[in-house]
């Protein structure tokens, strides 16, 4: 199991490499193949398989579309999905198959969720080659999906300084929905904190104000942004001081039942 995450012309470059027992030659038919990709792929898909083709997605009621950009069979076909772009290559690999999926987008705070969700994908792949389409890949994605967030450096922060002070900012994806995220950041709050919305605002010891706001995720639940501003003190201070504070908020989360 291997996966990188990093930074081309400005966009995320997600790159996962799998070995598949399978030879390449069954292993398209499975990337191809409308009624093969129903039996792994995270929705439906229909496409014309030739380059400049047209494909439809539909995911949980939403349709996207698509073109193919790429096409060599069975050795690799690339095509675009809404803003994002997919490179699957298929190398001979002594029995098998050594797949290589190239995934490129924008949100790079999604990253642990995409490949999260590619690796259940993949394994479910896997299955489907076997005869077993539809049995349980047995992931715990949530649990991967921290492994991936901590692995790609997501969990980091950064920090800005300029003229005006400084600013640390959090952009993490969580697994957990909104409304239970909310509670906790609520029961964590310090006192005279301000509430509007989901926006929550305190000050800090390190000095500044700090900042909570949820957002829409990419799925596996809500997303949390946190920004500390300051003009005085300590900026790697603060950015300490705020992965404390995401870190008390996560092991709250941990303490709770999942469907609050």
């Amino acid at each position: 199991m291997t996966e990188s995450l990093q930074t081309r012309d400005g966009r995320s470059v997600l790159r996962m490499e799998r070995w598949l027992k399978h030879r390449p030659e069954k292993v398209w038919k499975a990337v191809t193949e409308p009624e093969r990709l129903a039996d792994w792929f995270p929705g439906s898909v229909t496409l014309d398989l030739r380059a400049g083709g047209a494909l439809t997605f539909e995911l949980d009621g939403d349709g996207d579309t698509g073109t193919i950009t790429d096409l060599d069979p069975p050795r690799l076909i690339a095509y675009t999905w809404g803003t994002d772009h997919l490179r699957w290559e298929l190398h001979p690999d002594g029995e098998g198959t050594r797949l290589v999926l190239l995934h490129t987008f924008d949100d790079r705070a999604g990253a642990a969720s995409f490949a999260a969700g590619w690796h259940t994908c993949i394994v479910a792949l896997d299955l489907a080659l076997d005869g077993r389409a539809g049995a349980d890949p047995g992931v715990d994605d949530i649990a991967l999906h921290e492994q991936l967030l901590t692995q790609f450096g997501l969990d980091a922060g950064t920090v800005e300084t300029g003229a005006a002070g400084w600013q640390v900012r959090h952009e993490r994806q969580l697994t957990r929905p909104a409304d239970g995220v909310w509670g906790a950041l609520t029961d964590l709050a310090p006192p005279g904190a301000s509430v509007r919305g989901r926006i929550l605002e305190h000050d800090a010891e390190e000095g500044g104000s700090v900042r909570w706001e949820l957002v829409a995720g990419t799925g596996h639940g809500t997303r949390l942004v946190l920004t500390h501003t300051g003009a005085d003190g300590d900026p790697q201070a603060a950015l300490a001081g705020d992965r404390a504070r995401i870190a008390q908020l996560l092991d709250r989360l941990e303490a709770v039942p999942t469907g609050r």
